[in-house]
């Protein structure tokens, strides 16, 4: 059986457990939080970094820092996980969902002004399987109406976007705020967890105290206050070491994990385009402006006939494929809520898209497999 995910160890993360445990500190913002928090800073050039407890938790505290208040309009694509809107749902917000592109499932860039009203508070690009929305027009339109961006960066670690001018900067360094995830079928993982990447400074003092539920509890630790206290709102956001002491294993790989992740997406590119192309399927698109991080590897069929087809041939050849997202617009909690227009290309990948195993330990043997076990049934 190939499954579709499996967890990748690099073999230190019980090693680094250990020793948080035998420092004794538990409970978060230790040792290992701090060194995670600082190799984000330092490689990707975010201006201040805290870890959550997943990506979930890091997109509402976007929120709570956006000041997210009822009756606010959020804009971001219906082609993407639950998380992104019900962070803003949380605050009151009502969410104008967009469409995707027709050659990538992230968001209709040339849409979103249209979207504008007085009541709109923020844009939320999503850069799915990694690969980077348009953030140079995205950040002209939100400097245009004064609004915030806020990058959905989930599945975006190591990956960069280049602008008109030749500048390449870090996706998740973009935006004002940004937010990442951890979770064990993600590039890097800790089972668990995600980042909150702070752009914009004036944001950098509440979001501490967000994270310490509403109390200037780093600030005490630091000595910049006599005593610490209720200040503001806020959660218990952070996780704890035993999850960054992990993490930390997992960042001391990266460059080792990317390579090899890049090499398996390479080799499903090259062993499958000619046949997709003669079959009427897509392949990845990845713009100019965009880099890959292979985070994952998908088709995108004709029709949900065809893609029930080769997710049950690769099923009965002991292979794990899966569909991804079902459009936020059409959903049971949102439907009524939506404002009625349609979103053909985002229902289009719901109905189409396929993604394929993709982890660090499959080999070239396993991807050889599953792309014969398409091409040849």
């Amino acid at each position: 059986m190939i499954p579709f995910n499996k967890p990748y160890l690099t073999g230190k993360e019980t090693h680094y457990m250990y020793d948080a445990v035998y420092i004794g500190k538990l409970s978060g913002n230790g040792k290992f939080t701090k060194k995670c928090q600082e190799f984000f800073e330092d490689k990707y050039g975010f201006k201040k970094c805290l870890l959550t407890t997943s990506c979930t938790d890091a997109l509402e505290m976007a929120a709570i820092l956006a000041n997210i208040q009822p009756g606010d309009e959020v804009i971001m694509p219906s082609y993407t996980f639950v998380s992104t809107s019900n962070a803003f749902v949380l605050r009151g917000a009502k969410i104008i969902f967009a469409d995707s592109r027709k050659d990538h499932p992230g968001i209709d860039e040339d849409s979103i002004e249209n979207l504008i009203t007085t009541k709109t508070k923020a844009i939320v690009p999503v850069h799915y399987a990694g690969v980077a929305c348009d953030m140079e027009k995205i950040m002209n339109i939100a400097n245009k109406y004064d609004l915030l961006v806020i990058e959905d960066a989930a599945q975006a670690i190591d990956s960069y976007f280049t602008f008109s001018d030749g500048t390449k900067k870090a996706l998740g360094s973009i935006g004002h705020l940004s937010a990442f995830s951890f979770h064990e079928t993600k590039n890097i993982i800790s089972g668990e967890g995600g980042l909150l990447a702070i752009n914009d400074t004036r944001f950098s003092a509440r979001a501490e105290i967000i994270w310490e539920k509403g109390t200037n509890r780093s600030a005490f630790f630091r000595g910049e206050v006599d005593k610490y206290g209720w200040v503001d709102i806020g959660s218990s956001f952070l996780p704890s070491e035993t999850i960054a002491a992990f993490l930390w294993a997992q960042l001391e790989n990266i460059e080792d994990i990317q390579k090899k992740r890049i090499s398996i997406w390479e080799q499903y590119y090259d062993g499958l385009k000619e046949w997709a192309i003669a079959n009427d399927l897509r392949i990845p698109c990845v713009p100019d402006f965009a880099t890959n991080n292979a985070h994952m590897f998908y088709l995108v069929c004709k029709d949900v006939e065809q893609r029930t087809e080769l997710i049950n041939r690769l099923k009965r050849n002991n292979i794990s494929a899966v569909f991804h997202y079902l459009s936020l617009h059409k959903s049971p909690f949102y439907n009524d809520k939506h404002d009625g227009r349609e979103l053909l290309i985002s229902d289009y990948y719901s109905n189409c898209l396929v993604r394929l195993p993709m982890y660090y330990e499959l080999t070239n043997q396993d991807v050889e497999c599953i792309i014969d076990s398409i091409v040849n049934g």
